[in-house]
């Protein structure tokens, strides 16, 4: 029997009261399930419905028109294996422990998700629910004898497998751990063993959407137990470079964009410098893989309403980080600006969460226990979560908000320096501490200066100060060495 406490009774009560939507409550005999789409570097302003940028998104488009959209939603740490450990575990990387990519460089610090940490799909796991994982993991570390496959055939080894010990509670397993070739990419299948994985010959989000689809029709109960609630996650790699391979029918849809009409951000470096170059001659592409990514989303969702699971599926599509693709000289994420941390967050529950567009603050680490929440597990959020149940403000629109979001970068090995800052609805500070330089510090006003071109550090001083104590405050939270 799957567990409920009278607390989410008494939001859907309030729910009714305050005339938002006429909705009636899940019972015990009705769980709720969970879908999560999961692309990799998809920065957050790369949605046509936005309006910022000229990429083609018809089916997340008509899913914003049915869902809550945090437009404000980032990434604190924007690379992957950090940033996936704090979705899963709801904490920051100083208590999680994964402090950098797991890759053979930050192996010997034991940078990987920990096998006893008490992730979201644990939580569900428990309750009764059957869960699927498909696609990137990129939370173990590599370890010798190295796996011979491309990605590990470099001077830094990034793949892995992930034995079923290390698996988080979840069930059904199709997963790598980081594989960029994708036009063939690799998995291991649920009982395969380390040296057992196989490649696929197709585009990796189409194959994952094959597999979602066949997961979500369970023909003769082969992926899951129809008489649970599930949980699947996909997690596509593209948008991740390298952006030429997608295939051509989405390289197609840009064909006749001038590429000028792409170009109009003032952030972009000049034609002919490194990174202006490099954006110039991936922007296409990029969006390609976006409207890839959007066009097996449509499939999934398709599928989802199909069988008859629309309304009764908690679905949320987000990303790991963004993607500066050489804006302000970086070739895609692991910094303050806005290209890097901003990410898509878009859920939908049908008759319970309202259709509306909010400019919370939230980050990666309150992702777990605002799912928890909402699926009416409050009580069972692990007491070492750092990140906030959001649930009743998705509900409702109302609760306490955040005045910032916390960024942090490090060296690997080096975990009390690198860069810490802070991010406001209007200010991002950003703070670099190395060894015996001096602290680089920048202050970007985003409402005045939203490309993030001129650093008013050296103007704003009493707004300096008042974010660096802002900043003060999300490190003694968080135990951080570099305070």
């Amino acid at each position: 029997m799957i567990q409920r406490t009278p607390y989410y009774v008494t939001i859907a009560c309030l729910i009714l009261m305050m005339g938002l939507k006429s909705c009636h409550w899940n019972s015990p005999s009705t769980p709720i399930n969970l879908l999560i789409i999961y692309p990799d570097q998809m920065r957050g302003q790369a949605m046509g419905f936005l309006g910022l940028e000229h990429v083609k998104t018809p089916h997340l488009d008509q899913f914003s028109s049915q869902s809550l959209v945090l437009d404000q939603a980032v990434s604190n740490y924007p690379i992957c294996s950090p940033t996936r450990a704090s979705f899963m575990t709801g904490q920051y990387p100083q208590n999680h422990g994964v402090w950098s990519n797991c890759n053979s460089l930050s192996s010997p610090f034991n940078y990987e998700l920990p096998a006893n940490a008490k992730c979201w799909s644990d939580v569900l796991s428990e309750k009764g629910y059957d869960t699927g994982y498909i696609g990137k993991w990129h939370l173990d570390n590599p370890r010798p004898p190295y796996i011979d496959v491309k990605n590990n055939q470099g001077h830094v080894k990034w793949n892995e497998w992930t034995p079923p010990e290390r698996r988080h509670g979840f069930d059904f397993w199709y997963a790598y751990g980081t594989y960029d070739h994708h036009n063939r990419p690799m998995y291991w299948s649920n009982e395969a063993s380390r040296d057992s994985f196989h490649f696929v010959d197709q585009w990796g989000p189409a194959h994952e959407t094959d597999l979602a689809i066949d997961y979500l029709k369970n023909k003769g109960n082969k992926f899951r137990d129809d008489n649970k609630p599930f949980a699947l996650m996909v997690s596509m790699n593209p948008p991740h470079m390298p952006y030429d391979l997608v295939p051509k029918k989405y390289k197609l849809l840009y064909d006749d964009v001038p590429l000028d009409s792409l170009l109009q951000f003032p952030n972009i470096p000049e034609e002919g410098t490194k990174w202006g170059d490099y954006y110039r001659k991936n922007i296409k592409n990029y969006y390609a893989m976006i409207s890839g990514v959007d066009d097996q989303f449509g499939r999934i969702m398709a599928t989802l309403k199909s069988q008859g699971l629309e309304k009764n599926t908690v679905v949320l599509f987000a990303s790991d980080h963004g993607n500066c693709l050489g804006i302000h000289d970086e070739i895609s994420k692991n910094n303050h600006y806005e290209e890097s941390m901003r990410i898509p967050f878009l859920i939908r529950w049908p008759e319970y969460i309202q259709p509306r567009i909010d400019d919370l603050l939230i980050s990666t680490p309150d992702f777990a226990p605002t799912l928890l929440g909402l699926m009416g597990f409050h009580e069972d959020i692990p007491p070492e979560t750092d990140g906030t149940d959001y649930s009743n403000l998705f509900l409702t629109g109302d609760g306490e908000r955040p005045d910032s979001q916390l960024f942090m970068s490090v060296n690997v090995g080096k975990e009390a320096f690198g860069a810490r800052g802070v991010r406001t609805h209007r200010y991002t500070l950003m703070i670099q501490k190395d060894l015996d330089k001096k602290d680089q510090v920048e202050l970007f006003d985003n409402h005045k200066d939203p490309f993030q071109l001129i650093n008013v550090s050296e103007k704003e001083i009493n707004i300096k100060k008042k974010l660096t104590k802002e900043l003060e405050g999300w490190l003694v939270k968080t135990k951080d060495p570099w305070l």
